[in-house]
């Protein structure tokens, strides 16, 4: 898909450098293409097996934070 997306967009600027009426359009749907469908992809298949959960503020983790600020 990464592949995909960066042909794209070599294509989008080849487009833009020769000036050709379609080029803001092809430049348009790859932005699109990677917002909405490789970026949604990429965070599920990064994010899939619980590793987000070390990022996820809890109590536990504020009261520890806060207790470490307040020893110093």
């Amino acid at each position: 898909m990464f592949i995909i997306f960066l042909i794209w967009m070599i294509t989008g600027i080849y487009l833009i450098n020769t000036e050709h009426e379609k080029a803001q359009l092809v430049m348009g749907l790859g932005v699109f293409y990677f917002s909405f469908l490789f970026m949604p992809v990429f965070i599920y298949y990064r994010y899939k097996d619980g590793k987000y959960k070390k990022y996820i503020l809890n109590d536990e983790k504020l009261k520890k934070a806060f207790g470490e600020q307040g020893e110093k």
